[in-house]
């Protein structure tokens, strides 16, 4: 796979994991079909063999990867858990950093370092998340790489005035594409 300038695109942990639920999906599937049970155990050996490689690769990007996520998926884990995972984690690992801007435990000041993260879905959680503060906020409206302020506009932590005014701005378009 290339970007647009035809560089190839990393492989962040959301690829890899991606990969390996369709190759979970792929083995159920033929273990399902009515092979002769020599074909059947070769494809099984041969896709178990493509899955641990996933995992294998999961576990390069973040050591202990699998049990990571099951912290941050966890309804117990506790706020300083989250910041300490997220300290800790490479930034390739989109799909574990993903899913601690979503949690609902997580603390304004983790979403707020969080915020600087190149992966769009990361940063439009925390626009849109109820615990990220009014300076990120802020920040985040003023993104050019990506229109956070439409999410920035509805999230009641941001400071009133700027949610009126990105409301309004959001009116104007409204009204604009209406008479196009």
């Amino acid at each position: 796979m290339r970007n647009p300038a035809g560089r190839k695109t990393p492989r962040t942990s959301q690829i890899v994991f991606g990969e390996r639920q369709h190759l979970l999906r792929v083995l159920d599937s033929v273990e399902r079909s009515a092979l002769p049970a020599a074909r059947l155990d070769q494809e099984r050996r041969v896709i178990e063999q493509l899955i641990h490689a996933r995992t294998q690769e999961l576990n390069h990007i973040n050591s202990g990867w699998d049990e990571k996520v099951g912290v941050v998926l966890s309804a117990e884990v506790k706020p300083e858990a989250l910041d300490q995972i997220f300290r800790q984690a490479p930034k390739e690992d989109y799909y574990l950093l993903r899913l601690i801007s979503e949690h609902p435990k997580v603390t304004a000041k983790t979403l707020s370092k969080l915020s600087h993260h190149p992966y769009s879905a990361i940063r439009e959680n925390i626009a849109r998340h109820p615990n990220s503060d009014a300076a990120t906020l802020t920040r985040l409206s003023h993104d050019r790489a990506q229109p956070l302020w439409y999410l920035v506009a509805f999230n009641p932590n941001a400071p009133a005035p700027l949610r009126k005014k990105l409301q309004e701005r959001m009116r104007r378009l409204g009204e604009k594409s209406a008479t196009q």
